[in-house]
Formats: C-alpha cells, sequence, structure tokens
C-alpha cells in the first residue's frame, strides 16, 4: 500500500474508546496506517472513563481526552445535555485536529468517537466512520450523517444505515498474531501455556475487556460441577474487578483457572477446544478468523440487540451456539457444552462453518479507504450525492450562511446542513 500525499508524513486522528471491541480495531488501523506510512502520525481521542487510557498509551500512541457523555437513554433527564456535550467535544477535537495537522479522523465506534466525527466537520476535513457491529450503535447512527465515508465489519449492517454514502465491507480490523492464527501449530505451546493436560478438554469463558458477571457465575458452578473431571479445564477471563472474589471460590478447584485479563488472545484460541464468550463485534470476528467453535451469550442490554444480531452471523452458518443471558447457568451449560466436548468430529464441523471473510485483511482495507478518502482532498457533504466523489464540493461551506431560526436536533435529523456547524 502506498500514500500519495507527497512528502508529508501522513496525519491521523482515531477516535476509539470505551471498551476494547472499539479500541482494539482502531489500535489495528493503526498498524496498518504505519504500515503505510512509517513516518505516520498517528493519535487518539477518547474520554477519561474507558479503557482507552490505559490500552492507547501502552500501545505506544498519543491519547487526547474530550469532555463527552454517553449516547444512553439511562442517562435520564442528563441525556439532554447531550447535543451540547457533542457539540463542546466537537470543537475540542477540531482543535486537535488542527493542532495535529491531521489530513483525515477516523472514527471506530463508542461515544467517544462521534466528537472527533463532529471535529473534522467543523475543521472542513475528510472523516471515516467504521461500524463494527451488525446492527450499528446510537454514536455511528449519528456519525454516519455526518459523513459519506462508512466501512463495515459484517455486510449485513448496510441495511441498517442511511443510503446514499460510500459504504464498503472491510470486515473487523484483528491487532497482531490472531488475524494471522493457525491454531493447530500453536496449539501445544498455548496448552503448556496454560497447564492443560493432553488429554484434558479446554472450555475457555470470554466475557469481554471487563468480563461478564453472567458468564462468571456459571462458569464457577460449572467448575464445581467438573471439580473431579481431570479430563476437563475451565480458563475463565473475570475482568480486573472480580478477579479476588472469583479466585477465593475456586481456590482448591484443580480444574478451574481465574485471569483478569487474556493479554495473548492467540494462545486462548490456540489452547482452547470450546468457548462461551459475550457476542461483541470483535469476539465475533476473532472467532470467525480463527475458526473457534463457541456459545455465545449476548449481552441482553446492548443497544438495539445488536449482540444477539452479531452472534447470529456464527449461529446461522453453524459456527456457534446462541445461548440467551437469562439461561446462561452452570446446569444449562453443562447440558450444552458436554456434548460438544465428547464430540470432536462437531467440534471440527463447527469450525469448518465459520466463514472468516476479510477479517484478517481488515486493517489494511480499512488503512486503504482511509488513504483514497485523503486523495479526494475534500469532504464530500454527508446528504449530497456520492456519485462524483473527486468533483468540487459545492455553495456549502462549514461557516456558510446561518439562519438564526433554524433549528437542528443532531440526535434526530437525517440530514444535517452544513450551516449548523457554523462556529463564531
Amino acid at each position: 500500500m502506498r500514500t500519495e500525499h507527497g512528502d508529508q508524513p501522513l496525519s491521523v486522528v482515531i477516535g476509539a474508546g470505551g471498551t476494547g471491541g472499539h479500541i482494539y480495531p482502531g489500535l489495528a488501523l493503526a498498524e496498518a496506517l504505519r504500515r503505510a506510512d512509517p513516518r505516520a502520525v498517528i493519535s487518539f481521542v477518547g474520554t477519561e472513563r474507558g479503557l482507552e487510557t490505559r490500552l492507547i498509551p501502552e500501545a505506544g500512541y498519543r491519547l487526547h481526552t474530550v469532555d463527552m457523555i454517553p449516547f444512553d437513554a439511562a442517562l435520564g433527564l442528563r441525556r439532554y445535555t447531550l447535543p451540547a456535550a457533542l457539540l463542546r467535544s466537537g470543537r475540542q477535537c477540531r482543535e486537535i485536529l488542527r493542532a495535529q495537522g491531521a489530513q483525515v479522523a477516523v472514527g471506530m465506534g463508542g461515544y467517544p468517537s462521534a466528537p472527533v466525527i463532529v471535529g473534522a466537520r467543523l475543521a472542513g476535513l475528510p472523516s471515516v466512520v467504521h461500524e463494527s457491529n451488525a446492527v450499528p450503535g446510537r454514536a455511528n447512527r449519528f456519525a454516519a450523517r455526518l459523513t459519506p465515508h462508512l466501512a463495515l465489519a459484517f455486510d449485513r449492517t448496510r441495511s441498517h444505515l442511511p443510503t446514499g454514502r460510500r459504504v464498503e465491507t472491510v470486515g473487523m480490523p484483528l491487532v497482531g498474531a490472531v488475524a494471522r492464527l493457525d491454531r493447530a501449530a500453536l496449539r501445544a505451546e498455548a496448552r503448556r501455556h496454560f497447564e492443560v493436560p493432553e488429554h484434558a478438554r479446554l472450555l475457555v469463558f470470554n466475557g469481554g475487556s471487563l468480563g461478564a458477571t453472567r458468564l462468571t457465575e456459571a462458569a464457577v458452578d460449572l467448575a464445581e460441577r467438573w471439580r473431579h473431571r481431570p479430563d476437563r479445564r475451565l480458563l475463565v477471563k473475570t475482568g480486573p474487578t472480580a478477579l479476588d472474589e472469583v479466585r477465593a471460590r475456586l481456590a482448591g478447584n484443580p480444574v478451574a483457572r481465574a485471569v483478569p485479563y487474556l493479554d495473548r488472545m492467540d494462545l486462548a484460541y490456540a489452547a482452547a477446544d470450546l468457548m462461551v464468550c459475550r457476542a461483541g463485534s470483535a469476539t465475533v470476528a476473532e472467532l470467525a478468523t480463527t475458526r473457534m467453535p463457541a456459545v455465545l451469550v449476548p449481552y441482553p442490554h446492548a443497544p438495539h440487540d445488536h449482540q444477539t444480531h452479531n452472534a447470529r452471523v456464527l449461529s446461522d452458518t453453524g459456527a456457534g451456539l446462541l445461548l440467551p443471558d437469562a439461561e446462561c447457568t452452570g446446569e444449562r451449560l453443562a447440558a450444552l457444552v458436554e456434548p460438544l466436548l465428547a464430540d470432536p468430529a462437531r467440534l471440527t464441523g463447527m469450525a469448518a462453518a465459520a466463514d472468516p471473510g476479510t477479517h484478517a485483511d481488515a486493517a489494511d482495507l480499512l488503512a486503504a479507504k482511509v488513504l483514497a478518502t485523503i486523495r479526494r482532498g475534500v469532504p464530500a457533504t454527508a446528504s449530497g450525492p456520492t456519485t462524483e466523489p473527486d468533483g468540487p464540493r459545492g455553495p456549502h461551506r462549514a461557516n456558510g450562511p446561518h439562519d438564526p431560526h433554524d433549528r437542528y436536533d443532531p440526535l434526530t435529523s437525517d440530514n444535517p446542513p452544513l450551516h449548523t456547524w457554523r462556529t463564531t
């Protein structure tokens, strides 16, 4: 992949925060952009509340934080402050983009990324939105109105987006070793790493970057049921807050091990025979890419029930089983997973049914889309035609005429006028 912006180093600002499901794809994109231009200046925007405060600096990238609140109905009356918070944080992002000399802004989803797209609109810069879920979240439903450049992890997402956009299905950008994992080649090393006996079947519980109480409770119950089963092992990712309690409850149980985090997901996928997971988009993409059989337990309170839609990407093909959250108990899981662990041929069939799609190449495909957006040189209007991507912008400008009687609700309008974002 070559950049075409002369001697000027590539400068990109990526909005990603909240959970690992948005942050890790952003980091994968940053790696791909650095491969395209080793001199590239890549920085991130997030808030002070999410995992980005740890994960992004640890990866060696600069993190700018802005004042943004979630797109969450649970905020109660505070949700009415969302437009003001979005405009305030968008203006903060505009200044960040200018200070970084950014050529493009990228939003990876989640409420910390929406201000980056607003900031790009205010600064007159092009932007790209990546939607990782099968059904778009609230932040990206809004951000998609401000740019015509959309990239998707799953093709089925198209039906939930506005028309008239340059939509491309690139897959889910994956970080590092998972994208190219050969489970069979790494299996022996991975089993030694987790101290799994050769004859035992390993069931891994992965509740996402922060853990999942429902999955952890079911795992503890299942571990007690399997206490005297030398042919079974459980690895439970609890998240940091639940670790001490879970380890105390598992004390003396020879078949179960609790960890706060899985820093080497490639080893976890290679060692496991079966996984029990939430259905975040990154997890679903990793399961498909590594052809890992799984029981998927969607988080029931996800906006628009998007985790259930994510899970169906695998369950519809037979690569995974979908288990409702309310049914996720140790007893129910024992009945579900015992026949699977006892039937290697069925596990092999589930693995073969997975469709890896383009996830392994998604970071480079998304990077190519970002570079192509830069080459177009000017941001197209979100509501304007996209049949002439290299043409002029027309008479509308970000600082164009403003009618003081023109009221715009950024959360409900499908076609925000450019002059809405006029600054004084």
